[in-house]
C-alpha cells in the first residue's frame, strides 16, 4: 500500500526548500536521493515503505506512471498537461496499470458513479501496492473524505507541480497541494498554458480558456472544486492556439466550466477572444466552442451567430437547459427561464442554418413534480435535439439540493426512461442521405474499419478506412445514417464539389450512355467527309 506519513505536508515548498538541490536539478544529474526525516515547523515527517517496493534509495524519473481521467474536456486537458511534465522529467508513461509504479487518478465530481469508479480505483491501487496521487474536482472539493486519507493530492490549480508531488509520494511522503493562481490580487485561469503537453489525440488541442463559474446551481459540486471565475488572457490563449497548429493540430477545442462567462473578470468578452483565435486558424482546420450556460451568451447572440457561421468554426454549441420547467429552474438557481432558453435556440437556429445544439436534462430533481417533468418533455419534443444528454439527479454532498427531500428512485427511473424513449423515437439525420459533405478526419472508429470525421455541424461522419486520411479534410457522400452518426463513401474526385444525389447522378450517366451510337455514327460520317475533301 502507498506510504502514509504521520504528518501531511500542506505546502511542498517547505519540504523542497529544505533539501540541498531542486527537483529539476535532481532529474538533470540523476542523483540518488535517500529518504530521511525532514523537519517542518517543529514537526517531523516520517516516511513509510509501500508494500512490495524498496525505498531506501530512489532514482527520480525512473518510475512508470499510469494516468486515468474521468469527466469533462477540462479534466482531459489537465491530464495532458500533467502527462507532458511527467514525461519531460524522465518518467515513463504506460496504459498498463498493472505495470505502473504509481497511479495518477484525475477525478470528476459531477455524478456519483464517476466518484464511485474513482474510489474503487484508489482501493485497487492500494491493494496492488501502488503509489497513488489523486487530482481533479473530487479531492479539491472534499479533501477530508475518509478514502483520501493519507493520499497525495494535486489541486486543480496546481497541475504545474505534478512532478514534485509524484517525487515526494514515491519517497513515501503524503503531499496535499492546494491554492489559487493569482496575479496582482486577481484569480487566474490556472497553471500556465505553456506547459509541456502530451495530447490524447495528437490532432486535437484542448485549451481551457477559464476555470470556475459565476453560477450557484444548487445541485452542482463543481463550483466547490473549481471556485469562482478565473480567465486566461486572450494573448496567452491565442499564443497557445498558434503553437498547437504549428505542431500539426487540425482541431481546436475551447473548454471551461462555462465558456460564456469568459473574460468577465478581466474586462474581455468571449466574441473578442474568438475573433482573435480565428485569425490564427489555418485553412482546413476547425475550432469547437465548448459548453456555455444560457444566461451568459444571451447578450452576445448576434455576434456568436456570426462566429458559428465562420468556415473555420464548427456550427455547434452545447447549451445545457436541465429542465423545461421555470419552477424547477428557479429551484436549481439556473438564472434563466424556459422562454429565455428558447430564445437562444431559436435565434441561433435562425441565424446559423443547420446548427447542432446539444443540451442536458436532469430527471428527478427533488422539487420536480409530474407537471414539471411534462414541461421538460414538451421542450424536448419541440426541438428534437440531435444530442440530448439525459441524467438522473444525484445528490452531491455539500450542495443545497442534497438536503432536499428526494423523489422515489423508481419514479426518477421512470421519468428517465420516458425521456429516453422520446429521444429514440425521432430520426436525427435520415434527411441527409445523398448529401455531399466536407469532413475533417481526426480519429479511428472503434470498429477498426472506419475513420471518424466531423462535418461543419460537428455531426459524426464515419468514413471507410481505405487509406491514411488522418488529419485530412475530404469530401464524402452520405449513404446511410444511424441515430448518432452518418455513414459515408469517399468521393473519387476530391477537386469538385457536387451536391447531385446519387440516384440523379446514375440517371445522368445512363442518358449519356444512350447517346454513344449516335456519336459514333456522326464520327464515321465526319471521317468520310474529310477523306473526300482532301484525297
Amino acid at each position: 500500500m502507498a506510504g502514509v506519513c504521520s504528518d501531511i505536508i500542506e505546502d511542498i515548498e517547505d519540504l523542497i526548500s529544505s533539501q540541498e538541490i531542486s527537483p529539476k536539478a535532481r532529474y538533470s544529474f540523476r542523483k540518488n536521493v535517500t529518504l530521511r526525516a525532514v523537519k517542518k515547523k517543529q514537526k517531523t515527517v516520517e516516511t513509510a515503505e509501500p508494500q512490495g517496493y524498496q525505498c531506501d534509495s530512489i532514482i527520480p524519473g525512473t518510475q512508470t506512471i499510469f494516468i486515468k481521467t474521468w469527466g469533462c474536456t477540462h479534466n482531459t486537458s489537465d491530464s495532458e498537461y500533467m502527462a507532458g511534465q511527467i514525461q519531460s522529467f524522465g518518467y515513463k508513461l504506460t496504459d498498463e496499470k498493472e505495470k505502473a509504479d504509481l497511479w495518477l487518478l484525475n477525478s470528476c465530481t459531477v455524478k456519483n458513479p464517476a466518484e464511485d469508479h474513482f474510489r474503487n480505483d484508489i482501493q485497487l491501487a492500494q491493494k496492488l501496492g501502488k503509489y497513488v496521487v489523486v487530482a481533479g474536482c473530487v479531492p479539491q472539493g472534499a479533501p477530508k473524505s475518509n478514502y483520501l486519507k493519507g493520499l497525495s493530492i494535486i489541486g486543480v490549480q496546481q497541475i504545474d507541480r505534478v512532478v514534485e508531488v509524484i517525487e515526494e509520494t514515491i519517497k513515501g511522503n503524503s503531499v496535499r497541494l492546494f491554492g489559487q493562481k493569482k496575479q496582482d490580487g486577481k484569480k487566474l485561469g490556472g497553471a500556465s498554458l505553456d506547459l509541456p503537453k502530451i495530447r490524447k489525440n495528437p490532432l486535437i488541442e484542448i485549451i481551457p480558456i477559464n476555470t470556475g463559474c459565476l453560477n450557484q446551481c444548487t445541485y452542482c459540486k463543481t463550483k466547490h472544486a473549481r471556485g469562482n471565475l478565473g480567465s486566461y488572457s486572450p494573448e496567452e490563449i491565442v499564443l497557445r492556439a498558434k503553437q498547437s497548429f504549428d505542431e500539426g493540430v487540425v482541431e481546436l477545442w475551447l473548454t471551461s466550466e462555462d465558456t460564456g462567462t469568459y473574460g468577465r473578470d478581466i474586462g474581455v468578452t468571449l466574441p473578442d477572444l474568438l475573433w482573435k483565435i480565428i485569425e490564427v486558424i489555418p485553412e482546413k482546420c476547425k475550432m469547437r466552442i465548448g459548453m456555455t450556460n444560457p444566461p451568459y451568451i444571451q447578450e452576445y447572440l448576434s455576434e456568436i451567430a456570426k462566429i458559428l457561421s465562420h468556415p473555420k468554426v464548427y456550427s455547434f454549441l452545447h447549451i445545457p437547459v436541465q429542465s423545461g420547467s421555470d419552477a424547477v429552474l428557479g429551484d436549481m438557481k439556473r438564472e434563466y427561464s424556459r422562454e429565455e432558453f428558447e430564445n437562444v435556440v431559436d435565434t441561433l437556429r435562425k441565424n446559423v442554418p443547420g446548427i447542432t445544439i446539444a443540451t442536458d436534462i436532469i430527471c428527478g430533481f427533488p422539487t420536480e413534480t409530474e407537471e414539471d417533468f411534462e414541461e421538460t418533455m414538451t421542450l424536448c419534443e419541440k426541438y428534437k435535439f440531435p444530442s440530448l444528454f439525459i441524467n438522473q439527479f444525484y445528490p452531491r454532498p455539500g450542495t443545497p439540493a442534497a438536503r432536499m427531500a428526494k423523489i422515489p428512485p423508481a419514479q426518477v427511473k421512470n421519468r428517465t426512461k420516458r425521456l429516453t424513449e422520446l429521444f429514440q423515437s425521432y430520426e436525427t439525420y435520415s434527411h441527409k442521405v445523398g448529401e455531399i459533405q466536407e469532413v475533417l478526419i481526426t480519429e479511428e472508429a472503434n470498429d477498426n474499419v472506419h475513420y471518424v470525421g466531423h462535418n461543419k455541424f460537428y455531426e459524426q461522419v464515419l468514413v471507410p478506412k481505405s487509406s491514411n486520411l488522418m488529419g485530412q479534410y475530404i469530401k464524402v457522400r452520405i449513404v446511410s445514417t444511424k441515430k448518432h452518426c452518418l455513414i459515408s463513401e469517399i468521393l473519387d474526385d476530391q477537386s469538385t464539389f457536387n451536391s447531385v444525389p446519387k440516384n440523379v447522378e446514375s440517371k445522368t450517366k445512363q442518358h449519356v450512355t444512350s447517346l454513344y451510337p449516335i456519336l459514333f455514327l456522326f464520327f464515321v460520317v465526319l471521317v468520310k467527309l474529310l477523306w473526300f475533301l482532301f484525297v
